[in-house]
């Protein structure tokens, strides 16, 4: 990797992101941009709805000052940090950050003001990811100290508009030294596929990705289930799912899957663009 974005919003759970990416940029000798988003509240509005210029100056200043003092950790010493301010919370300035930095990597935290319990439906995680070509490392719990994973599931319905994702999963798990075990979850239902059958479509979408790994099937009520137990069953440190950022997870094979693993996985999540 060469650069990393790591969007923070002063919270704990922004904090521990930034520990992961600090940890990731010294492995990888990679250049840090962490992107803060300022924004006037309404509440500090006046009943006209106008603040004079000398009172944003000030507030930006303030801001800008919060910013610096976040930063002056001890973990961010003998990286290259390069602090970016944007003045408006708009989401889809975190793509267009990455994009000019050529970011290898987006690392968020969960949201912070809502906690775990819906950290990817209508969160700010969420809309990142659905603007980001970029991998979006979403951390979640207490692996801000320890991060390093070992055991990587990339969960896939194995259509073939997935294969860009699963170059992408391949790639990192490479990067990260993380051994990258590939499942497709068989399901009761119209979606139930005989072995023989799910085989067959597998074999095909490794062809035309012309890789050479082996998938295994595993068998559950429904997709979210089966990703969160095979993860628990293998020890997984790190899940993968591809995602259609135009549409965001809600698309992620059907319904609210995405979201659902995002949310109550206890490992982090990373997802990759269609």
């Amino acid at each position: 990797m060469k650069s990393i974005i790591v969007p923070v919003d002063f919270s704990n759970q922004s904090e521990k992101a930034l520990k992961v990416a600090a940890s990731l940029a010294k492995e990888q000798n990679a250049e840090l941009f962490v992107l803060h988003m300022l924004e006037l509240s309404p509440a500090i509005m006046g009943e006209s709805g106008y603040i004079s210029q000398e009172q944003v100056v000030h507030l930006i200043k303030l801001g800008e000052k919060r910013f610096s003092d976040f930063l002056d950790k001890p973990y961010l010493k003998d990286i290259t940090v390069t602090p970016v301010i944007k003045h408006y919370k708009v989401f889809s300035e975190v793509a267009e950050v990455a994009e000019k930095h050529k970011a290898d990597l987006i690392v968020m935290g969960s949201n912070g003001a809502d906690g775990l319990q819906e950290i990817f439906i209508g969160s700010n995680t969420e809309r990142v990811v659905r603007t980001s070509d970029v991998p979006v490392l979403v951390i979640k719990g207490n692996e801000a100290d320890n991060f390093n994973p070992k055991n990587f599931v990339f969960a896939s319905d194995f259509e073939h508009e997935s294969v860009p994702a699963l170059k992408k999963a391949i790639e990192m798990a490479k990067l990260l030294e993380s051994k990258l075990h590939l499942v497709y979850i068989n399901t009761p239902g119209d979606d139930f596929m005989s072995t023989n059958d799910a085989y067959s479509k597998i074999s095909k979408f490794l062809n035309k990705a012309n890789v050479g790994m082996e998938v295994e099937i595993f068998n559950d009520y429904t997709v979210e289930k089966g990703v969160i137990n095979y993860s628990k069953k293998i020890g997984a440190d790190l899940i993968g799912i591809p995602t259609h950022g135009r549409r965001g997870l809600s698309h992620f094979f059907m319904g609210s899957i995405g979201e659902d693993i995002a949310n109550h996985s206890e490992a982090p999540v990373i997802t990759f663009k269609i």
